[in-house]
């Protein structure tokens, strides 16, 4: 499929999507949800053994396919939450993450701020991304990870309308600023236990140290599951 037909069919889903959310929302009773905003953002999963590597990508498409040669090397899954401005630039790459087996979550679509976005501008921002990525990739999107972990009712509501949960992390290596291998894999490794949730980029320090962290996940008897399974 030629970009510019990609573009174009995602532009026309993700607007009727917004319609429709719009107009579903705007017949939901005020302050129909009962849990708290914060009891509606995930920020760890449910498993015993589960633990899960959730790699945010806006940039790093080498770093990507070391990172899926790795995960096939120790067996383990992961999710990856992808921007949809990026992924627009490297469908083969958002391809070959799905047909590995890892899971693919949005990262909205334009890196913005969310908190900082109404309810329509959320919708547009999240439902384009989803849209892209369910086009190239055939799957369902149902999880939403907000850039630089910035949210707020706005967003969680918006993402709730369209069917997906608010991901955040329990443990976080940093690896964007701190660039080294031992600092990430300490990050990641310690005192992890099921459940956790493990942000992570691609870099190529993370890349370096990831065969420890999936090493050290193994022989502590824990598994390296996508965000899906652990919430299980």
């Amino acid at each position: 499929m030629k970009k510019q037909g990609v573009i174009a069919a995602v532009t026309n889903a993700a607007l009727v999507a917004v319609i429709a959310i719009v107009a579903v929302v705007c017949f939901l009773p005020a302050g129909s949800t009962a849990a708290t905003l914060e009891e509606r953002v995930i920020r760890r999963g449910g498993s015993e053994d589960g633990v899960s590597l959730m790699i945010n990508v806006y940039w790093g498409e080498e770093e990507v396919y070391d990172m899926l040669g790795i995960l096939d090397e120790y067996g383990a899954a992961a999710t990856f939450f992808i921007g949809g401005c990026w992924a627009d630039d490297h469908v083969d790459c958002v391809r070959e993450i799905a047909a590995r087996g890892h899971e693919i979550g949005s990262h909205g679509y334009f890196h913005l701020s969310h908190d900082t976005l109404g309810f329509d501008a959320n919708v547009r921002e999240i439902a384009t991304s989803v849209e892209l990525l369910s086009l190239v990739t055939h799957r369902p999107v149902t999880l939403f990870a907000p850039p630089s972990g910035a949210y707020s009712e706005e967003t969680v509501r918006a993402a709730e309308s369209m069917g997906l949960k608010t991901v955040l992390w329990s443990r976080d290596t940093v690896d964007w600023r701190d660039k080294d291998a031992d600092i990430c894999f300490e990050r990641a490794t310690k005192g992890v236990s099921g459940g956790d949730l493990i942000l992570m980029h691609p870099m190529a320090h993370t890349v370096r140290a990831l065969p420890r962290i999936l090493s050290y996940l193994k022989e502590h008897g824990l598994r390296a599951v996508t965000v899906g399974e652990n919430l299980g």
